[in-house]
């Protein structure tokens, strides 16, 4: 423990660190070197009896961070909870006894229940550093992941936060394992549902590696960042809710590590599991429809993945006690027209209001999904689930609860807007559309700035079967940024546009 005389006062600096606790301390700093700190080692901040840990940053510029003082992120400051000028201690502190488990992972050996668990707990409260996440996560990719694990990752993912009651003998919920452009099919999935009366809370991660995630679209359109409290209200009152997983703490865990996934493209089948199933337990889920998209240029590109993935998904909704019944569907293209938030979310509208122009595959698939579900209660015969699904639809219900939902949950004042920068991707020939590579498609999408500009993204003109004439456009690129436009656009001009076109 550092002498009282070396105390730091605590000083605000405002950087959004994500998900991170990290502190600043300046090079000259008498603490820094007799303590023998080192940059980007972690620490322990103590104040009476407050505790938190944090990832240390060095500085050198005293006006940023002085010599007796300790400079926090937004993260830190906000979780450790005391004023600007608070005076603290540093200290070393001791290595997470869970990294011997990661260790055993990294050798190959199968971990335990309670190796899980004494992982998951220690990565929530942030005595982990990304690297040492990261050696967690690829020594899952790499030696791999047996069932058991998958189960013993699930349940200790989902102790890590709230685990939410109903008073419902029928909780249904839906999920896509992703991969497919657009495909923003929950959120027609779920007003139709909760206009039904079952209870759907629909809670989902934001986008890992796609354009955007349903959290990330819905937010366009209402508040997502839900306390388990409001969650739970909006459910009992309108039947549904489509929040982001995060705020709502149902396994944070998993959105801890999504920032570790996502720069290192890691989406490997058993962290992939254990991800959507641990929040399916949380959210107190009794019944699960889960769409698995296969095509060439999707996640899954072979059926026979998809029956791999199948049998380990059954495994564990089994012995966690979720009903699951899986769906492998067309992910041979984009689903709807517009990728990226504010164009998935005009979708999403459109299929709603039952606008002529509504894009009709996101139609057809999000009417095929709502279907299952409805089945699910005991009151729909088998069959009749897509027919009732539809008369919702075209009755207009789904668009009224929609509007509840997002009243409920805090509609937008200010939508967001498109993209100001425009770039149109033309057919370099006559010939018909052959192939849209999804991978290469929500690829541009991301260059252009989406999901963290909402505005950014694709809007599909031409699908896979059309006709076009050379010059005729086959999609359009939405930034609001001149260097996420010049990246999108060098993209499509230099490597592919990710459309194939046939001569006939």
């Amino acid at each position: 423990m550092q002498d009282k005389d070396n105390m730091l006062r605590l000083k605000r600096i405002g950087i959004d660190t994500y998900k991170e606790n990290v502190v600043f301390m300046n090079k000259e700093c008498c603490v820094y070197r007799a303590a023998g700190f080192q940059a980007m080692s972690k620490v322990k901040v103590i104040a009476d009896s407050k505790t938190i840990l944090a990832a240390l940053n060095v500085v050198l510029n005293s006006e940023i961070v002085a010599a007796g003082q300790l400079g926090l992120s937004e993260q830190a400051f906000e979780q450790l909870g005391l004023p600007e000028g608070t005076k603290v201690l540093v200290d070393h502190p001791e290595p997470p006894a869970s990294m011997d488990a990661v260790r055993k992972k990294i050798s190959g050996d199968v971990l335990t229940q309670n190796d899980f668990i004494e992982i998951t707990r220690d990565i929530v409260a942030n005595r982990y550093s990304k690297m040492e996440m990261a050696a967690f996560l690829v020594a899952c990719v790499e030696t791999g992941l047996e069932r058991s694990e998958v189960l013993a990752y699930t349940k200790a993912m989902a102790a890590t936060g709230q685990m939410l009651k109903w008073d419902e003998s029928l909780v249904v919920d839906k999920h896509c394992i992703g991969g497919i452009p657009g495909n923003r099919t929950s959120m027609i999935v779920v007003p139709i549902v909760a206009s039904y009366g079952i209870p759907i809370p629909k809670t989902s991660s934001r986008a890992i590696t796609s354009p955007a995630g349903t959290a990330d679209t819905m937010e366009v359109l209402a508040e997502v960042e839900l306390s388990p409290e409001r969650l739970r209200q909006i459910v009992k009152e309108q039947k549904g809710c489509l929040a982001w997983g995060g705020t709502s703490r149902l396994a944070p865990v998993d959105d801890i590590l999504i920032t570790v996934e996502r720069p290192l493209g890691i989406d490997a089948p058993g962290q992939m599991v254990a991800s959507i199933l641990s929040k399916k337990m949380a959210a107190g889920s009794t019944h699960l429809i889960l769409d698995i998209p296969v095509g060439p240029t999707a996640k899954v590109r072979s059926r026979q993945y998809a029956n791999q993935l199948r049998k380990i998904f059954e495994y564990v909704g089994d012995r966690i006690g979720i009903h699951l019944e899986i769906l492998i569907t067309d992910g041979t293209q984009p689903i709807g027209r517009g990728i990226g938030p504010v164009l998935e979310a005009r979708d999403v509208m459109s299929v709603l209001r039952n606008d002529n122009d509504a894009p009709q595959d996101l139609r057809r698939k999000s009417l095929e999904l709502a279907g299952r579900i409805l089945e699910f209660h005991p009151n729909v015969r088998g069959g009749r689930g897509e027919a009732i699904a539809q008369e919702i639809l075209d009755s207009g219900k789904a668009f009224d609860k929609m509007e509840a939902i997002i009243d409920a949950q805090g509609r937008r004042k200010h939508k967001p807007r498109l993209g100001s920068m425009i770039y149109d991707v033309k057919a370099d020939k006559d010939g018909v559309v052959q192939s849209i590579d999804n991978y290469t498609i929500n690829r541009i999408a991301r260059l252009a700035g989406a999901p963290l500009d909402k505005g950014a993204g694709i809007y599909l003109y031409k699908k896979a079967g059309d006709r076009v004439e050379k010059g005729e456009t086959l999609y359009r690129i939405y930034s609001e940024f001149e260097a996420d436009f010049n990246f999108a656009r060098s993209f499509v001009e230099n490597r592919s546009s990710g459309y194939r076109l046939s001569d006939t």
